[in-house]
C-alpha cells in the first residue's frame, strides 16, 4: 500500500491552448479509494495516466510512498491498471489471463497458481478459471480484469470507467463488488468515471475536476452538503441541484417576487453582493404553502412509484426551471402550485466568482 501525492502535476498535449490537467494538487492516504470524477475533456483520465506513467509530468510532480515518479517507467511504478475495454487474452483461459502478467515477471508457477487461486476466490471465479473469455458475461469478464490486477499485489491500483461496457443493473452490482473489495484488500485505489452517482457511491473521497482544475476534494456528503462553488453544486446531486438568480438585502434574498429568509450569517455574507446564485435541492423544495413560497407551472412529472420529481418553471420566469421532490400524490402537467422553501438548506454563490457565500 502506499500514499500518492500530486504536487503541482501539469500535463500539457503539444498544440493544446490550456494543459490538460492543470496543477493537480491531490493528497490519497495509504489505502484510500479516491474517486476523479468529471464532464468529458475535465482531465480526470489524463490525470490517472499521468499517475500510471502512461502520460509525461509537465510540471510539478506526482510521488507514491514520497518517491517522485517524474521519469520513472510505468513497469516500475508498482501500480496496476484496469481499462475501459478487458484487453484480455482471446485464446488464454481465466486462469492463464489472470497470471500472464506474473509468468511474464518470473514468477514461480506455484506461488503463480497461489495467487490465481487467492484472486478467484475474491471474486468468485473459481468455476470459470478454465474457461475463455468468450464464454463469460461482461461482469465476469471485468472481474477477470480486476483478479489479472489484484495478483500482481501493486502499491496503486489504477482505474478508468472500468464499468462502462456494462448495462446499468450490472454496473450497479459490479460496482459495489470493487467497492467492497478494495475495502477488504485497503489497496490505494484511484478510480476514474464521469458517472457523479458511481463516485458518490463508491468513493471515500471525491475528486471533482472541470477543464483541467481540482474544484473540490471532499468526501461525498460534503460535496453535496457544502458544494464549495456553482459548478460542483450543478454537477453533484442527480437531479440536480435547482439554482436562481437573485438578490439580497437586509430583508432578505430576493429570488423573483419570492423573498427567502435565511440564517442570519448567511444573509449577512450574501449582502454586498450585486448579484447572486441561490441553490436549493429538490428534496428541500415541497408542494404546498409555507416559507420563501414560489410559484411554479408544472411541465412534467415523473413518477418512480415510491415518489416523484415535478419539473417545471417559476410563473414570473419563462426561462427558470424547477425540480422539486415530491410523494406519491402529485399535481399533473400545466398545474400551478406553491412551492414552500426549506431556508435551513439554501446554498449561496457569488454569481461573478460562482464561489460559495457563508457558512
Amino acid at each position: 500500500m502506499a500514499e500518492v501525492t500530486y504536487d503541482s502535476a501539469t500535463c500539457i498535449y503539444p498544440g493544446a491552448e490550456r494543459p490538460a490537467v492543470d496543477a493537480l494538487q491531490l493528497a490519497i492516504k495509504d489505502g484510500e479509494f479516491v474517486v476523479m470524477v468529471g464532464p468529458s475533456g475535465c482531465g480526470k483520465t489524463t490525470a490517472l495516466r499521468m499517475l500510471a506513467g502512461l502520460e509525461e509530468i509537465d510540471d510539478g510532480s506526482i510521488r507514491i510512498d514520497g518517491k517522485d515518479m517524474v521519469g520513472v517507467p510505468s513497469r516500475d511504478r508498482d501500480i496496476a491498471m484496469v481499462f475501459q475495454n478487458y484487453a484480455l487474452y482471446p485464446s488464454k483461459t481465466v486462469g492463464e489471463n489472470m497470471g500472464f502478467a506474473l509468468k511474464m515477471q518470473g514468477v514461480a508457477k506455484d506461488e503463480r497458481a497461489r495467487r490465481v487461486r487467492e484472486a478467484a476466490e475474491l471474486l468468485d471465479l473459481e468455476p470459470f478459471l478454465d474457461r475463455k473469455p468468450r464464454n463469460l458475461s461482461g461482469g465476469q469478464r471485468q472481474r477477470v480484469a480486476m483478479g489479472r490486477a489484484i495478483v500482481r499485489e501493486p502499491k496503486v491500483f489504477c482505474m478508468d470507467e472500468p464499468l462502462s461496457n456494462l448495462d446499468a443493473q450490472l454496473r450497479v452490482s459490479t460496482r459495489t463488488q470493487i467497492a467492497e473489495l478494495q475495502r477488504r484488500l485497503r489497496v490505494t485505489t484511484v478510480y476514474v468515471t464521469h458517472d457523479q452517482v458511481e463516485a458518490m457511491t463508491m468513493g471515500e473521497r471525491v475528486a471533482v475536476m472541470r477543464a483541467g482544475q481540482l474544484q473540490q476534494f471532499a468526501s461525498p456528503t460534503e460535496l453535496y452538503d457544502r458544494p464549495t462553488n456553482v459548478f460542483v453544486a450543478g454537477f453533484i446531486g442527480s437531479p440536480a441541484m435547482n439554482r436562481f438568480d437573485a438578490t439580497a438585502d437586509t430583508g432578505g434574498i430576493h429570488l423573483g417576487v419570492a423573498t427567502l429568509r435565511p440564517a442570519d450569517a448567511q444573509l449577512r455574507a450574501a449582502q454586498g453582493h450585486s448579484k447572486l446564485i441561490v441553490g436549493v435541492r429538490p428534496e428541500h423544495l415541497a408542494i404546498g404553502d409555507g416559507d420563501g413560497e414560489l410559484t411554479v407551472k408544472v411541465a412534467l412529472v415523473e413518477d418512480l412509484g415510491s415518489d416523484s420529481y415535478i419539473y417545471g418553471r417559476l410563473a414570473d420566469d419563462a426561462s427558470s426551471s424547477v425540480i422539486v421532490r415530491s410523494g406519491r400524490e402529485h399535481p399533473r402537467h400545466g398545474d400551478i402550485v406553491k412551492v414552500a422553501v426549506d431556508t435551513t438548506h439554501l446554498h449561496i454563490f457569488d454569481a461573478d466568482t460562482g464561489l460559495r457565500l457563508g457558512e
